[in-house]
């Protein structure tokens, strides 16, 4: 079982390292989608709500520690403060929110030791830490140190066994110290246990997958073929399948080394796998005034590559689609950034909408949910995760994370 955060008692004065992810887009201190700061909202005026003093960590963008300049680390840093973050935070919550730049050391410490109940402090981004992604001890020894209680509300870093997702809640665990998940989380794992553990009520279960690469997908997809009654695949891994069945592919995307496990697969499914009998097809990526756009039926000729699923395949994905009682999609039809290739992707958000109060659906993050976002399909969907890596992981690995199991 996992312990929520409304199971924790007299939280009044209690200090609650909270595990959020603020992982915004931003550029120089402007952030240009606060939604990840939004998410964690319910959970953190709840905390506050309750008299505790709520100790926020998250990373930001990424470091890369093996670059051997040292001043080339340093502007990595600079390009990733979090006290932009600690200013929009502060415009949305009614409490006091404090910022500490230090990630570890007396200034943090007295930081923690001046907060007063009911605020907030945002500690700099966890990833100005070398040990941080590596989990070491002594830092997340460190920060467990700071907490009288621990909660992950970060699905999107809930994959990764880090300090501050598994280093700190392992040590408080030992310590007799509670643990537990916030709202997001909840929501999260209830959602996605729902596309691992399958009802009999939940079927017939049709899982859409897209995205550029099968090898990127191959846990995920050997574990659907085990739950789902249809799989539905687009995007560019759609050629290496077409390939491995015969197919001509002309120049689009295919992964040589994955056409053997393309076969097993398919081999597998007996006929349970859907794949495009259309695309629609460019003789350059590159948007030219003389490039050239068709619709191609079959085989697709050299000197052509499949951006888009075709007209004909829009039409079988939906009739698909529309017989379900549970889906699960993670990745695009086709190059959805560019409004000449959107008509497939759109095409499953279309399909999704018609299912609504229906069928169970849910979003598996990354570009899947930017694109149902940008669409304005959102609230069709029964849930939209907030983590891609994370949501593909817990399907692969059977409701199993590592920030996940932690709290259990």
């Amino acid at each position: 079982m996992l312990q929520t955060i409304e199971s924790l008692k007299d939280l009044q004065g209690k200090k609650v390292l909270v595990r959020v992810d603020f992982n915004v887009p931003q550029k120089g201190g402007v952030i240009r989608d606060d939604n990840r700061i939004r998410a964690a909202l319910p959970t953190i005026n709840y905390l506050t709500g309750k008299g505790a003093k709520v100790i926020l960590m998250s990373h930001l963008g990424k470091i890369k520690w093996k670059e051997p300049d040292p001043a080339k680390i340093e502007e990595m840093k600079k390009a990733n403060d979090m006290a932009c973050v600690a200013t929009r935070l502060g415009e949305l919550v009614t409490t006091k929110v404090h910022f500490c730049p230090a990630t570890h050391g007396e200034e943090l410490a007295k930081a923690v030791a001046d907060l007063k109940d009911g605020e907030i402090l945002l500690m700099q981004n966890t990833r100005y830490e070398k040990g941080e992604e590596k989990n070491n001890p002594d830092l997340a020894k460190e920060w467990a140190s700071l907490a009288d209680v621990y909660v992950l509300d970060a699905f999107g870093s809930a994959h990764r066994a880090h300090a501050s997702t598994v280093g700190v809640p392992t040590i408080l665990k030992q310590e007799g110290k509670p643990v537990a998940e916030g709202y997001l989380m909840v929501k999260e794992v209830d959602n996605l246990t729902r596309c691992v553990e399958v009802a009999s009520s939940d079927r017939p279960y049709v899982a859409i997958l897209g995205g550029f690469k099968v090898s990127d997908k191959i846990k995920v997809i050997d574990s659907l073929l085990k739950k789902c009654d249809k799989i539905i695949i687009g995007g560019a891994m759609a050629y290496t399948f077409k390939k491995a069945m015969g197919e001509a592919i002309g120049h689009s995307p295919c992964e040589e080394d994955q056409l053997d496990y393309a076969k097993k697969c398919l081999e597998e499914a007996h006929g349970r796998i859907l794949l495009p009998v259309d695309s629609i097809v460019t003789d350059s990526f590159e948007p030219t005034e003389t490039r050239t756009i068709k619709e191609c039926e079959g085989g697709i000729p050299d000197g052509f590559q499949g951006v888009d699923i075709g007209p004909k395949t829009r039409e079988l994905y939906k009739k698909a689609i529309l017989e379900a009682k549970m889906v699960f999609w993670n990745g695009p039809m086709g190059v959805f950034e560019q409004k000449e290739f959107q008509a497939g992707t759109l095409a499953i958000c279309e399909a999704i909408r018609e299912l609504k109060g229906q069928a169970f659906t849910v979003c598996g993050g990354g570009d899947s949910a930017s694109a149902v976002k940008q669409f304005g399909y959102k609230d069709d969907f029964s849930h939209v995760s907030t983590g891609g890596g994370a949501s593909l992981e817990m399907i692969e690995n059977d409701g199993h994370l590592p920030g996940v199991d932690v709290l259990r």
